[in-house]
């Protein structure tokens, strides 16, 4: 990106907003009222946001993968639907064959019965 050198990286640590450069032990303080200080708060905030979306996000796919995609025929898409109606595994291992073919139609709601029925 042409970047090196002309933007500078920095760490804040929560509670006392200290400001780290790397290599750099001590920590630089800014006014607690600084507009500086504001705006790198703010950022230090949404990668935060960021990061724990994107790891409830990985967490919650990697769940529906362990679980229903194991069965032969069953995608992501029939799978999120059949959790977002009854919300886990073990209440969609306990539904009844009509309920599941209402749900995502006969052929899939039959693989899904046979596959938790053993």
């Amino acid at each position: 990106l042409g970047l090196n050198g002309k933007v500078s990286i920095i760490g804040i640590a929560k509670r006392l907003e200290e400001i780290y450069y790397p290599n750099d032990p001590i920590p630089m303080y800014l006014d607690k009222r600084s507009e500086t200080l504001k705006v790198i708060q703010h950022l230090r905030n949404e990668a935060h946001r960021f990061g724990i979306s994107h790891h409830r996000n990985k967490r919650i796919k990697a769940t529906i993968k362990t679980e229903l995609n194991q069965i032969k025929g069953i995608g992501e898409a029939t799978a999120s639907t059949l959790l977002k109606k009854y919300s886990s595994v073990k209440k969609i291992k306990e539904l009844p064959l009509n309920k599941l073919e209402a749900l995502i139609g006969k052929s899939k709601g039959a693989k899904v019965f046979n596959y938790f029925a053993g």
